[in-house]
């Protein structure tokens, strides 16, 4: 039995992604779905996870307590094609040995013929920044989910808090888009890898990227003659979270202003500032963490189960 080695992704994304490439090249694999929680769980219900042949997994269902036994599970699986395998864990479970430290129950299904077809187009989906809908077979008969697209994460600014916030985001999975009128910032983040990375001539220089219902838009200038004419832009956009840097005054000025520009009250209402759960941070880690949690904890679902 190969030796289980798991990559912590958790984007339905990324586990799609992966799947459709090795469906693609013909090497057998195995989708695991997080089916039904009782109790505490260490990731919500519809997760995702790929075991692949070599005793890889890439995703994870629990915070390391069964999921190299999930991977054990995945490669059994794949030695009987084409039947699923319901696995429960915790309270019920024929597994005793394997306890969920966090307590209840967690239900997955595991199948080793996932359907190619169905995978690819809710890969295209959320490719395209849509909804995507996959349906599983359980016991009590199929299950559906909707997976919302990998949340977006638009910074606009320049030195310290930049740089600094960029580079938390990075890892936080966000699809990452980075604008400055700053070369040597651009240049700096551009070894980030983000989905783009635009330069920014003028103060009226509109941001080239999609804002959506699942982008964060942050502007983080000091210099706040640039934020005016990107925020009327991204307000209208209906971006999930919206704020800029600045102090209670700034931000009272920022307001008054976009609304003399005519941005209405309900936009105006929805650009938050100052940024960040703790006020009053002079530190540029600190406040990229404060900042960063804001839009944490306004993140929208990232899937539901459909009855």
């Amino acid at each position: 039995m190969p030796e289980a080695s798991i990559t912590y992704a958790e984007h339905a994304q990324d586990i799609l992604e992966a799947t459709v490439r090795l469906i693609k090249s013909g090497q057998p694999c195995a989708l695991v779905t997080s089916l039904a929680i009782e109790g505490g769980a260490a990731r919500e219900v519809g997760s995702l996870a790929v075991v692949s042949r070599d005793g890889s997994m890439l995703g994870y269902l629990s915070n390391g307590c069964i999921d190299r036994d999930i991977v054990l599970q995945g490669l059994t699986t794949m030695s009987r094609p084409g039947r699923s395998n319901m696995v429960r864990y915790g309270a019920g479970s024929p597994y005793m040995d394997l306890k969920l430290p966090c307590g209840g129950a967690l239900e997955l299904v595991i199948d080793p013929a996932p359907n190619f077809e169905m995978l690819r187009g809710a890969l295209e989906d959320l490719r395209a920044r849509k909804l995507a809908v996959l349906t599983f077979a359980a016991q009590s008969g199929s299950v559906r989910f909707q997976y919302a697209p990998k949340p977006a994460l638009v910074l606009a600014g320049r030195g310290a808090i930049l740089r600094t916030t960029a580079s938390l985001a990075a890892h936080m999975d966000f699809e990452l888009h980075i604008a400055s009128p700053d070369s040597d910032d651009l240049t700096n983040l551009a070894q980030l890898e983000p989905k783009t990375c635009q330069p920014m001539t003028t103060p009226q220089a509109f941001l080239q990227v999609p804002v959506d219902a699942h982008t964060a838009v942050l502007l983080l200038f000091h210099d706040h003659e640039w934020e005016q004419s990107l925020l009327m832009r991204a307000a209208a956009q209906g971006p999930f979270f919206i704020g800029a840097l600045g102090s209670r005054k700034t931000q009272d000025i920022r307001l008054q202003r976009l609304a003399d520009a005519g941005l209405s009250p309900a936009l105006c209402g929805r650009i938050q500032g100052p940024i960040g759960l703790v006020p009053s941070l002079r530190n540029a880690s600190l406040i990229a963490v404060s900042a960063l949690a804001e839009v944490t904890a306004n993140l929208p679902a990232a899937q539901i189960r459909l009855e």
